[in-house]
């Protein structure tokens, strides 16, 4: 295994910030139909989405919960293709969402495996949509990445969880949700059609390539960089929560699935 693990230790950062988190899910929240909105409550024991979106990143950390802690992100080093980069024992992100995914899509399986596997897919699907969580495994997907945020000592990977996105917006997730999500029906479909969490991961690379290329190690991040950025995250939010509501649509709702193939 060559690549480094992300979570292997209890001090470095798993995906977005809890904010972040709260705002992907709860867009998809508003964008259930009827029928995928009441199977979710089933599943999730009446509770919202919100309510578990960063359930995984506390789970990951116990022993039960352990063997996820490679999940939450996808280790491309500088020079490798996402397709070349090397995949781990453990597993990675995109692997993850593919088989939580069709874990859900199987009526069969027991309802306690669809529950995990929802809770899971709410958060990772916020997580594939961080530039970080494509980060290199030589420096830990920029945790050990050192800049300098408004003069304070901090890494890119710890930035862009938290400190970039409040600094972007002092919101509550239902209010970074209003102010945000407001795309067309055509963006809409532009946005979910065909995707993949492959797909996703590899767009997500791009800009996480992008993100290593203008901050380069002991930058001092300020006012023009927030400017630059938090487009890109209220757009990375907007993306994750469309695409978990278009997943969920089209497990839960047979009739959703058979317009949107029609649309689409």
């Amino acid at each position: 295994m060559t690549a480094l693990l992300i979570g292997s230790s209890a001090t470095i950062a798993f995906g977005w910030g809890q904010k972040g988190h709260d705002t992907v899910a709860f867009i998809a929240e508003n964008h259930l139909t009827p029928d995928a909105k009441a199977a979710v409550e089933n599943l999730l024991d009446g509770k919202s989405m919100v309510y578990y979106a960063n359930w995984l990143d506390n789970a990951s950390h116990t022993p039960e919960y352990e063997y996820s802690k490679t999940w939450h992100y996808k280790n491309i080093d500088d020079g490798q293709t996402f397709e070349e980069a090397p995949n781990l024992e453990t597993g990675n992100i995109v692997e993850a969402l593919e088989r939580q995914i069709a874990i859900l899509n199987d009526k069969n399986a027991p309802q306690e495996e669809r529950t995990l596997a929802l809770k899971m897919v709410i958060h990772l699907v916020g997580d594939i949509h961080q530039p970080m969580h494509m980060g290199h495994a030589s420096d830990r997907g920029g945790n050990q990445w050192t800049v300098n945020f408004f003069k304070r000592p901090n890494n890119l990977h710890s930035v862009w969880d938290s400190s970039l996105p409040e600094s972007g917006h002092k919101w509550s997730y239902s209010e970074w949700q209003q102010q945000i999500d407001r795309a067309t029906p055509e963006q809409i479909i532009e946005i979910t059609y065909g995707g993949t969490p492959a797909s996703w991961g590899k767009e997500t690379y791009e800009i996480c390539k992008e993100v290593y290329a203008t901050t380069p190690r002991d930058s001092n991040i300020s006012y023009d960089y927030v400017a630059k950025w938090t487009p890109v995250i209220e757009n990375q939010f907007l993306k994750g929560g469309l695409r978990l509501a278009d997943v969920l649509n089209s497990i839960f709702d047979t009739e959703y699935l058979r317009q949107n193939a029609i649309v689409k």
